[in-house]
């Protein structure tokens, strides 16, 4: 896990501005800096060195050198990759993974990137047609950020390091902001700041002779197929226990996250290793060490906790905004800025347990279209009818939500696993909405899953936006921040083959999420930590919005003049004025426009 950085054009000071950026990222690597320019190209490198300590410093070349890589993340299976360049007869000149890059680019061309197990994001240069061939990983664990401007091209790990060259303009994306009020997170292949775009996962893009073409490489398809529970089951263990092996492969110590919940439970049990790490909050009911502590011992690996007081996590916010480059209204990441902060002290590497929910049907919402079943198996002009009177009722009652949600279509009502802002109160709190509907991004993605069932289109949305967006960024930026690299295991091309094919009843029914993967887990831990209910990370934000300490640093952000820019301030604080008297819960909506008002300070402000 490392940082990279490229940008084409010529400059007398390109080696001296290639080091200016790759500082703005030390933390992703403070291990080592290297930088190769020409008078077509610059590419710098900070590396956080994980698989050949002592030769694998980027950026790497061919054997002629008429191709140089550089690259952020890990290939499980560059091992056998070696061993089939080599018997073609390439010659290796180190024993890192990176190296295989520009071999298989040899070999292969862009048809290399079906051969990668891993977790990447790389540019390779070559000299001879002074072409940029830049791809990132297939699911997205990997950021890549690039701006195409005056003809040239600007890449970097994180925006943060493209905002140092000065043909990069620092100017807000105000759609960003409208979309991002209902999601949570930069939804939108532009960033929060205009003229910067993310390189979507599965992609690649290759800058010739002034012109920049982005293409798909891989799709992340279910295509769920008839099979027996204990056939399901025994290839799940399956691909599993490989993928968790596969993963550990390092010249360092590696140890692993541990939470209360079966997905990193599964890990810690099967990974080996000698140590895992936990945080929680000083309130008894969102604290999950005890557990941790306990599943720990039982499994025999050491846990290191951290209890992180109220103050801390306040105290954090501004960094951990810093550090995610754009806001994000996910009040866990700062429960993961923490858990890397503790596990940094004492590996190099961990495991973690993303994507097990997306993958495997995990999240409580994929229940919804079973539990309201018998309301859409209505007509929909009876739907829209019920829906729309149990709207007019001006009273809350049993059902009513079920009324409501019942009358509109999957695509309609579900567009990832937050919904924060509706259209109308986000109308009614900004000084400016294009009132877009969040379908028109939600949209393509539906299109292209038509013919599934409603569980498996909430699954397929996830892992394009929401798993992509919000869960593998946080992870990133968090674990980088403190030169940590966090592997996700769940997250495989092995194990997505086995996952894509699970009955849509193995993965949700109405009993139980990630139902087959539950039966694995019972094999490896005890039955009442397989089958624990979803929780997520809990982080009592409802409860501090209402003491009159957070609710006047809330308040005084809400009345600032950077708010008066974008917002009615009036109707700001009117939410947090619902909140704090106890008639509504208002707290996710007031944290979205609180962080946004934090990052925006840290990047426009300060």
């Amino acid at each position: 896990m490392c940082g990279l950085i490229g940008f084409t054009g010529g400059g007398a000071d390109n080696a001296a501005l290639v080091k200016k950026m790759a500082d703005k990222i030390v933390h992703r690597g403070p291990d080592s800096f290297g930088s190769y320019t020409d008078e077509n190209i610059t590419l710098g490198f900070r590396r956080l060195s994980i698989i050949d300590l002592s030769e694998g410093d980027q950026p790497i070349f061919n054997e002629d050198k008429s191709l140089v890589v550089v690259m952020n993340g890990e290939l499980y299976n560059y091992k056998s990759i070696r061993e089939e360049l080599i018997a073609k007869g390439h010659v290796f000149g180190t024993n890192s993974d990176t190296e295989c890059l520009v071999h298989l680019y040899e070999e292969y061309g862009t048809d290399m990137l079906s051969r990668l197990r891993g977790m990447f994001a790389f540019i390779i240069y070559d000299k001879k047609d002074n072409s940029v061939f830049c791809a990132r990983d297939f699911f997205g664990i990997k950021p890549v950020y690039y701006s195409f401007t005056g003809g040239n091209l600007y890449i970097a790990s994180e925006i943060k390091a493209l905002l140092e060259h000065d043909a990069i303009k620092k100017e807000l994306n105000e759609d960003a902001l409208e979309n991002y009020l209902t999601f949570q997170y930069s939804v939108l292949e532009e960033t929060f700041f205009k003229g910067i775009f993310k390189l979507m996962p599965a992609h690649y893009m290759i800058f010739k002779d002034g012109s920049l073409v982005k293409k798909r490489y891989w799709h992340a398809e279910f295509d769920p197929q008839n099979s027996t529970l204990e056939d399901a089951t025994d290839a799940i263990e399956h691909a599993l226990l490989d993928s968790v092996e596969a993963h550990k492969v390092a010249d360092v110590e590696v140890g692993s996250f541990l939470s209360s919940g079966v997905d990193s439970s599964f890990v810690a049990a099967t990974f080996k290793g000698d140590k895992t790490f936990t945080v929680g909050f000083d309130y008894d009911n969102y604290n999950e060490i005890g557990y941790a502590k306990a599943h720990s011992e039982a499994v025999g690996i050491q846990n290191y906790s951290k209890t992180i007081t109220t103050e801390e996590y306040w105290d954090a916010i501004p960094h951990v905004q810093y550090h995610m480059d754009e806001p994000l209204a996910d009040a866990s990441c700062v429960a993961l800025y923490f858990v890397s902060k503790e596990a940094s002290k004492h590996v190099k590497v961990v495991l973690s347990g993303e994507g097990a929910d997306e993958l495997f049907g995990g999240y409580n919402i994929y229940r919804e279209p079973l539990d309201i079943k018998l309301l859409t198996d209505l007509p929909m002009p009876i739907r829209r009818f019920l829906g729309a009177a149990a709207k007019r009722i001006p009273f809350s009652f049993k059902g009513k939500n079920l009324l409501i949600r019942a009358s509109k279509t999957i695509e309609e009502r579900f567009i990832g696993n937050a919904n924060v802002f509706s259209v109308e109160d986000r109308t009614d709190i900004l000084k400016n909405s294009k009132k877009t509907s969040p379908m028109q991004i939600t949209g393509t993605y539906y299109e292209k899953v038509k013919h599934k069932d409603d569980i498996t289109k909430m699954q397929y949305l996830d892992v394009h936006l929401w798993m992509v967006g919000d869960i593998l960024l946080k992870a990133d930026k968090m674990s980088m921040a403190h030169s940590l690299e966090v592997r996700v295991p769940f997250l495989d091309k092995e194990v997505f083959k086995v996952a894509s094919k699970l009955r849509t009843d193995f993965r949700t029914n109405r009993n139980m999420t990630k139902y087959a993967f539950r039966l694995t887990a019972k094999k490896f831990m005890p039955d009442d930590v397989a089958q624990k209910k979803k929780l997520g990370f809990p982080v009592p934000i409802r409860i501090w919005l209402k003491e009159d300490k957070y609710y006047d640093k809330v308040k005084e952000k809400f009345t600032s003049k950077a708010a008066d820019r974008y917002f009615n301030t009036d109707k700001l604080v009117g939410l947090l004025e619902v909140h704090r008297s106890g008639k509504k819960d208002l707290s996710r909506k007031i944290w979205a426009v609180y962080i946004f008002l934090v990052w925006y300070d840290r990047y426009f402000e300060a």
